[in-house]
């Protein structure tokens, strides 16, 4: 009789589960066949959107000349040795719907669609006539974040400091897709310099998606993993579960008395 009621509960759940099949697992999938001489015509270099966030450090060889350039705020004041200091620091730079800073002395600059390398040479072009030498200017992008949700294992929205991040970094900072996501459907979300939202479909099985422009993400990205059938019948399972195991206990009982009735 216990193995019977065993069989029975065994059957229950081998009935309301189901299995992915292994092929829609694996990342990068025939990815021998990819051409390993194929590469990108350049590095990746994230580009300055509207609503990105500077630093623009200004140093030269006269540091006191360098000074009106470097735009800082006060700090709170400390107190070391007895003293009270205050360190100042950089203030960011905001870039507004046109792609545009107001730069000290300088006035307005458009910044909007260029590099980080091709702001630092904008602006050493246009210091050479102030400090009578090439200035070292470094401009660092502060707020460059993308966003993984969905079918991952910690979504959340994550700072990227080396400006630099492709899709599966993101989703290794998120912990990975769990066994319900769609590698095959991966949705990325994506709003250009105009404020136009495009939502770009994204196959991870295939080897192929490194060399796709979407592969490496922009700042405010998006990344939404979709859950795939399984996930959603579990979820309907969960939901009455209790009750069919309720049903189904209650019927191994009058089947188990049953057998012992007609004994």
């Amino acid at each position: 009789m216990k193995k019977f009621i065993n069989f029975i509960v065994l059957a229950f759940l081998l009935l309301f589960s189901a299995c992915t099949s292994y092929k829609d697992v694996p990342y990068l999938q025939n990815s021998t066949s990819l051409e390993s001489i194929v590469q990108y015509p350049t590095l990746f270099d994230a580009r300055i959107m509207p609503k990105d966030l500077l630093t623009i450090t200004v140093s030269c060889s006269q540091p006191e000349l360098a000074v009106p350039f470097n735009l800082t705020v006060p700090t709170a004041l400390t107190v070391q040795n007895s003293l009270l200091t205050s360190q100042p620091s950089l203030q960011s730079y905001l870039v507004d719907n046109h792609g545009n800073i107001d730069f000290p002395i300088l006035g307005t600059m458009h910044v909007g669609s260029l590099t980080k390398g091709e702001v630092e040479n904008l602006i050493k072009d246009k210091l050479k006539i102030y400090l009578n030498e090439i200035p070292i200017v470094n401009v660092r992008l502060v707020n460059y974040k993308i966003s993984v949700l969905g079918e991952v294992a910690k979504p959340n929205t994550f700072t990227v400091m080396n400006e630099k991040v492709n899709v599966f970094e993101a989703l290794s900072m998120a912990g990975d897709l769990t066994i319900y996501g769609k590698r095959d459907n991966v949705k990325l979300i994506r709003e250009n310099k105009d404020g136009i939202q495009k939502i770009v479909q994204l196959d991870l099985n295939d080897a192929n998606i490194v060399y796709s422009p979407y592969y490496y993400l922009q700042q405010n990205d998006i990344l939404y993993i979709t859950p795939n059938k399984t996930r959603a019948r579990n979820s309907d399972i969960s939901n009455s579960t209790t009750i069919w195991l309720s049903v189904t206990g209650t019927l191994v009982s009058i089947a188990g008395l049953l057998v012992t009735i007609l004994k």
